[in-house]
């Protein structure tokens, strides 16, 4: 048998198996090694003897990244680069990719099914009539949709897709973002004050930094509207959990519908997660058969490329490459 030429880690992963990985690594003569756990300490000892990372979403730190002798490329099998130190990959001039697009379409469908299923009580109905009660009156008011106001907070390719998607069901859309910019989608542009006050419904899709964590905390949540819903598809960080516990417990807001989550798994036995006016999926959004064989395909294609001398699509670091 031909000794591999590469080795590949695969920090992680989120699917049943990784014969889709192997098959393209095995092309270029890469042989793909699976981390037993995603500690810290074991993923340093991997990563000494790797050609190549391939990271889901276990923590590719700085102490693992300067562990490396010869990794030659960080791929991150998603969007956030939020776990992967990025600065510390750049000075050591390995490049870092990732797949920004393969999942536009699943995350903002289920952006919208949860604030659907919040609109309409779904979960809330869904629960009491499956264990017996058939009483539509004691559930929360409910609201004509069309003509409520939706506010994205981010609006990249995930929060442009929605906007088109709720637009259609007669939702009004704003939009805040740092730079203000509307990409072209024709939607208005507020400051983060006015989302806050004016929507109906705020959708989160911006990433994660120092600037954006727990970005909705204690004095966000206080500028909602009572009868408004938060909806994170995004990153569990954006939200302070502690803080949106006192907003519901004092009804500052009337719920939310949460897909991701600060730490992943969550506790899910913390009251938060167990109120009614809480919907809790289990990062979810970015499902579906054909999303994940196109994410697979194009990371451990990055993969291929770089350790073949071909230019891998999507560095996020590019001057690395010069």
């Amino acid at each position: 048998m031909t000794a591999a030429r590469y080795r590949v880690l695969l920090t992680d992963r989120a699917w049943p198996d990784s014969s889709i990985e192997r098959e393209i690594l095995g092309v270029v003569g890469a042989e793909l090694i699976e981390a037993p756990d995603t500690r810290e300490s074991t993923l340093q000892a991997l990563a000494r003897e790797v050609d190549a990372i391939a990271a889901n979403w276990a923590p590719v730190t700085e102490s693992v990244i300067r562990q490396t002798t010869r990794c030659q490329i960080i791929s991150r099998t998603g969007i956030g680069l939020d776990n992967i130190a990025v600065n510390v990959a750049t000075q050591l001039e390995i490049p870092v990719t990732n797949v920004p697009d393969y999942c536009v379409g699943e995350v903002a469908d289920h952006a919208l099914a949860l604030l659907l299923a919040c609109a309409r009580n779904i979960t809330y109905f869904h629960a009491r009539t499956k264990r017996g009660e058939y009483r539509l009156q004691n559930a929360p008011s409910m609201r004509r949709l069309a003509g409520q106001t939706l506010g994205l907070f981010g609006l990249g390719r995930i929060g442009q897709a929605l906007a088109g998607m709720a637009r259609g069901l007669g939702l009004v859309v704003i939009a805040h973002t740092a730079s203000g910019n509307d990409h072209g989608v024709g939607c208005p542009m507020v400051t983060r004050d006015e989302l806050l006050t004016r929507s109906d419904f705020i959708s989160l899709h911006a990433p994660l930094t120092p600037d954006t964590r727990h970005v909705f905390g204690m004095a966000a949540l206080e500028q909602m509207k009572n009868s408004a819903y938060l909806i994170n598809t995004s990153r569990g960080g954006l939200i302070d959990h502690a803080a949106l516990w006192h907003a519901l417990q004092t009804n500052q807001i009337a719920g939310a519908a949460l897909d991701v989550f600060e730490p992943e798994p969550p506790d899910l036995s913390h009251p938060l997660f167990q109120d009614e006016r809480v919907i809790v999926t289990p990062h979810a959004a970015f499902v579906s058969i054909e999303s994940l064989i196109e994410l697979r395909t194009r990371v451990a294609r990055q993969i291929a490329d770089r350790l073949s001398g071909r230019r891998p699509e999507n560095v996020v670091n590019p001057q690395v490459l010069g």
